[in-house]
């Protein structure tokens, strides 16, 4: 059967149906699928129900697999991390560990324990955000730069109290990443412009604290319009694509006591050039620090 596409909402987002997700996937069938994620930016499937390998490998069609940087997973050759809502709830706009220089390209997440109640996802799209911008404030986004760190509150246990609250932010800041990214970069796939900011900016550079929070408001208030949005009510078995490096995310926590339990892969990005033409830049640990890689996929790109 002929892969089905349905537009879920205006400006982002798109269901598709009539195919399986797996790394043995036709090479027509996955050129179908990468451009309809360039096209719409989140792309959701519904009864996928993947094994883990089977989450790895169709990952893997996309590039390298990267581990997140600072929460580790169970077992270090896979770079799936389980986000199990007993342990955390990642309820604030962001976009994938934009504390590196060459953050993910692309996240897969896939719905493993779903609520019987609330637990959407809501993503937006930053290069309609970047497109709608009267003249003047695209000027000016052109011009700025920005920190971004992993020093900063992002998936908060819940119930843990003071301590497990303080075990968990001492795992996430074990070691301090902090990267500066332009607030536009330039698409390398699209050549659209988009804006990188969320939850890890911790200010925009060359202007005064006041300013800058003042700065990132104006921007991000304009990413996470409504109009700009796609919200889905999640399946056990469902998968999500994303662009990575043109969505915002926000996982909505208004479903109680009840368990969520979601598993993501993210796959290796490049860094960001922006309007300028200068690239990102690492500052910590070391001004060459790039994302990690699963020893499985350090035997990949070497074979």
């Amino acid at each position: 059967m002929a892969i089905q596409i349905k537009p879920v909402a205006g400006k982002i987002g798109a269901e598709l149906s009539g195919i399986k997700l797996t790394g043995d996937i036709s090479a027509q069938d996955f050129d179908f699928i990468n451009q309809a994620l360039l096209k719409h930016k989140v792309l959701f499937f519904r009864e996928q129900f993947l094994a883990d390998e089977q989450h790895e490998s169709f990952s893997r069609r996309f590039g390298a697999q990267v581990p997140h940087p600072t929460v580790r997973s169970a077992e270090q050759s896979t770079a799936i991390l389980n986000l199990d809502s007993r342990e955390t709830r990642a309820n604030s706009w962001h976009t994938d560990v934009t504390f590196v220089a060459d953050y993910p390209k692309v996240s897969i997440l896939r719905g493993v324990v779903i609520p019987p109640y609330g637990g959407d996802t809501v993503w937006a799209n930053t290069a309609a955000a970047y497109a709608d911008l009267p003249e003047p404030l695209k000027v000016l986004a052109d011009s700025l730069r920005a920190l971004h760190t992993n020093v900063y509150d992002y998936a908060t246990p819940k119930d843990t109290g003071e301590e497990g609250l303080k075990r968990y932010r001492e795992q996430f800041t074990a070691e301090v990443y902090e990267t500066e990214h332009p607030l536009v970069r330039v698409h390398p796939e699209t050549g659209e412009r988009t804006l990188i900011l969320g939850h890890f900016v911790k200010h925009i550079q060359g202007v005064s604290s006041n300013d800058s929070k003042q700065l990132i408001r104006l921007f991000h208030d304009r990413i996470t319009q409504v109009d700009n949005t796609v919200r889905w009510r999640w399946h056990e078995g469902d998968v999500v694509i994303w662009d990575n490096r043109a969505t915002q995310h926000i996982a909505i926590n208004d479903y109680g006591q009840a368990q969520r339990i979601v598993r993501r892969t993210t796959v290796a990005g490049d860094i960001p050039v922006g309007v300028d033409g200068r690239s990102s830049q690492a500052i910590k640990p070391t001004p060459d620090t790039l994302s990690p890689r699963t020893e499985a996929d350090k035997k990949h790109l070497a074979a």
